[in-house]
């Protein structure tokens, strides 16, 4: 052997060893893909069949996932993969519920187990208006509370993330609760202080009122102020027992209006993270422009 041949020869690396997926035995890439089989379905290297085919990805036929699995990947779901596995066995028993329940009739009120539990607080707020005028005009103060606190986030400390959240769930709540109109729930214990204050129509599907407390409390937990976000909470779940005590809102509305805090909350911060990926990139563009000029 000459040594230009020695020269060009370059040193073999040593793959580095594949980690294992506790879940799925195995070999995974880096980013937790199963490592391809060198053997897959009687072929070889992807040899031994026509390459590029239907059905072939790389001169290898695809295989679906679920022909990888083994036993014990099946017995490690419930213990590595619980949360989903819950919901799992949520989704077989309501699809029993689902297919087996009596639907509510036209002429009939709706069903609701929120006003099933809280059944014993209506009767004593029906029968007691100062009670129920002391509840409503302290739910107002709340509301007030909340906001206050995320106008204070955007005027005065110049972050503006919870106002624009507020913004995006007050307009979708004003088109969701437009498109369907619920009736107002039988019974319903109004109030001229409850908010909106003057006992004036409302929509009630979804409840901003406990959107704009998960807003505000989801604020309160990114700057760490562990103690007004659980009073937030605790308040926002008093409030929600009075709001279903006085069938001022149904369930349903409750806790769409807990998810609906959350997904805006989510969307708001999107967006700031657009527009300063927006102004970066401009702010690169301005600097390059400046050094060759």
């Amino acid at each position: 052997m000459d040594a230009t041949s020695l020269l060009r020869r370059r040193p073999e690396l040593k793959p580095k060893s594949d980690s294992v997926n506790p879940i799925h035995p195995h070999p995974v890439s880096r980013s937790g893909r199963p490592m391809p089989s060198k053997k897959m379905n009687g072929y070889v290297n992807g040899h031994g069949g026509g390459g590029g085919g239907g059905g072939v990805r790389g001169g290898a036929p695809l295989r679906a996932s679920f022909m990888t699995w083994t036993l014990r990947d099946i017995l490690n779901v419930p213990i590595y993969h619980w949360i989903p596995s819950v919901f799992a066995l949520g989704l077989l028993f309501f699809m029993g519920v689902e297919y087996t329940l009596h639907m509510v009739p036209p002429s009939s009120p709706p069903f609701d187990i929120g006003f099933i539990a809280t059944r014993r607080l209506h009767h004593v707020l029906a029968s007691s208006p100062q009670l129920n005028t002391l509840l409503a005009g302290l739910n107002t103060v709340f509301v007030g509370m909340q906001t206050v606190y995320i106008l204070w986030t955007w005027l005065i400390e110049g972050r503006p993330r919870a106002t624009i959240s507020a913004l995006f769930m007050f307009t979708c709540r004003g088109i969701l609760g437009y498109s369907t109109q619920l009736p107002l729930p039988q019974g319903f214990l109004g109030s001229g202080v409850d908010f909106p204050v003057g006992n004036v129509s409302f929509f009630l599907f979804y409840s901003g009122h406990v959107a704009g407390s998960v807003i505000a409390s989801l604020d309160m937990r990114r700057m760490k102020r562990w103690e007004m976000a659980c009073l937030f909470d605790v308040l926002n779940v008093l409030q929600a027992v009075r709001l279903l005590g006085t069938r001022g809102h149904y369930t349903i509305d409750l806790a769409v209006g807990f998810g609906a805090g959350f997904l805006f909350d989510s969307l708001a911060g999107k967006y700031e993270e657009t527009k300063t990926r927006q102004n970066g990139f401009a702010s690169s563009n301005a600097l390059k422009q400046a050094l060759l000029t």
